[in-house]
């Protein structure tokens, strides 16, 4: 047998441009597995010379995705660097407009991208194994993936300005206030979404109770995570940042601000992106993963009710932490409740048409400020240095691909030993499709 390379160019169902490559030896043996990033944003060095109140307004083009959590983690770094505290309505608003964002986002995830898998299994000829196969075949689950997509999206637009690209956050407060008629408008249109965030979450749990010997199975890598906490409650907004090693123990909740104290960044010679872990531990036994199950993992309990009901019942099952790749969709579903109780927690606040949204002056000076959200993909941090004038000097973010593609490679890597050494495939217990094609 001669050594092989299977190359995946581009890997499709993501959220931007990577290739996968898995090398094998002449024993057949997985000898290297690369989630390969070929090219550069530049961000950083666009906003070097920029006023500081531009940052807001240039970074969100960073992702089409999930451009809320770049304009709100930019704006929050102004807003340390210059000590500013925006008025509560304001932070209110922000929360709205992340947690629609959320929301959309979650829902084009799961349906879009991981869904047509599950429905119509894994080994379907990819003609039909994907979203247009969704619509001609299930083509109420459609409707219903519209329909949250629609809501969330819209709300963007609504708040943001922009359905993508929002342009309503500033240092020291918001542009617009929300008026009482969409506010009303997007109550009365939330009994409708609850109804499909329902049915999603049906769904979901067909999905995981016919692929539980897939989830429990395949690609566990137990790793380090991190992610946003408010004194212990997942929140996407605000927090500090906790970060859990593989056993399950809290080894680090500590402000944003002294993110460079953990954060490690590797450069591998085969992306462009870097690979962060967690420092005190080093490279590769520190690396960590984001996004949804990472945040499931860290936090101790979910801010809103039901959500914390699909939490518990998840943990009854894969555990804390869970190291379950699969079980990403599973967290992806209840963070995607929470954020559907919160909305309609935040529109039936009061002060959510609130029109004291921002300060009437704000003080530029020289200062260092970090600013941090939670993306739906993992933890999104901005960190700007300026001078005197407001004028950036330095910028550094770190994003949740940054976070993420260790662990997406680790977990590739375990996978990939699975299927072509253990072969683990062949004894798996596969379910029939919910759908023949």
């Amino acid at each position: 047998m001669t050594e092989k390379t299977i190359r995946i160019d581009p890997v499709t169902r993501l959220e931007g441009h990577g290739a996968l490559t898995i090398k094998l030896g002449k024993d057949g043996k997985v000898k290297d597995v690369q989630f390969n990033v070929g090219s550069t944003r530049f961000f950083e060095k666009f906003l070097h010379g920029r006023p500081m109140e531009e940052a807001p307004r240039i970074t969100p083009r960073i992702c089409g995705i999930c451009p809320e959590p770049h304009h709100l983690a930019s704006t929050k770094a102004v807003e340390d660097a210059w000590d500013v505290t925006p008025p509560p309505a304001a932070i209110k608003l922000r929360r709205l407009l992340l947690e629609a964002k959320q929301l959309s986002s979650h829902a084009i995830h799961f349906y879009a991208l991981a869904a047509p898998d599950f429905v119509f299994g894994p080994f379907a000829d990819p003609a039909v194994r994907n979203i247009a196969a969704v619509l001609k075949h299930l083509p109420d689950v459609a409707v219903q993936a519209i329909k949250i997509m629609e809501y969330g999206q819209e709300l963007c637009r609504d708040v943001g300005a922009k359905a993508v690209h929002p342009v309503t956050a500033i240092a020291g407060g918001m542009l617009n206030p929300l008026s009482e008629e969409s506010r009303d408008n997007w109550l009365k249109a939330h009994e409708e979404l609850m109804e499909n965030v329902v049915k999603t979450v049906e769904l979901a749990k067909t999905v995981v109770n016919m692929y539980m010997d897939v989830i429990t199975k395949v690609a566990v890598t137990p790793t380090y995570y991190v992610g946003l906490t408010n004194e212990g409650v997942l929140d996407i907004y605000d927090g500090n940042l906790r970060i859990m090693d593989p056993d399950g123990k809290i080894v680090q909740d500590f402000p944003v601000q002294e993110y460079v104290k953990y954060f490690g960044e590797h450069i591998p010679s085969h992306s462009y992106a870097t690979h962060i872990y967690y420092k005190p531990v080093g490279y590769p036994d520190g690396i960590w993963r984001a996004n949804t199950l990472a945040r499931c993992n860290v936090a101790d309990k979910m801010a809103t009710p039901i959500a914390q009901e699909a939490l518990e019942e998840m943990r009854s099952v894969v555990g804390r932490p869970s190291h379950h790749t699969f079980a990403y969709h599973w967290a992806r579903i209840i963070e995607l409740v929470q954020a559907a109780e919160w909305i309609k927690t935040l529109l039936e606040d009061p002060e959510i048409v609130s029109t004291d949204i921002k300060l009437s002056d704000i003080e530029r000076k020289a200062g260092n400020g970090v600013g941090c959200v939670e993306a739906p993909r993992g933890t999104c941090l901005h960190n700007y240095e300026c001078d005197e004038n407001g004028i950036i000097t330095a910028a550094n973010m770190v994003i949740a691909t940054n976070h993420n593609i260790a662990g997406i490679e680790k977990s590739l890597m375990t996978a990939a030993k699975q299927i072509f050494e253990d072969k683990v495939h062949e004894s798996l217990e596969l379910p029939d499709p919910l759908v023949k094609t």
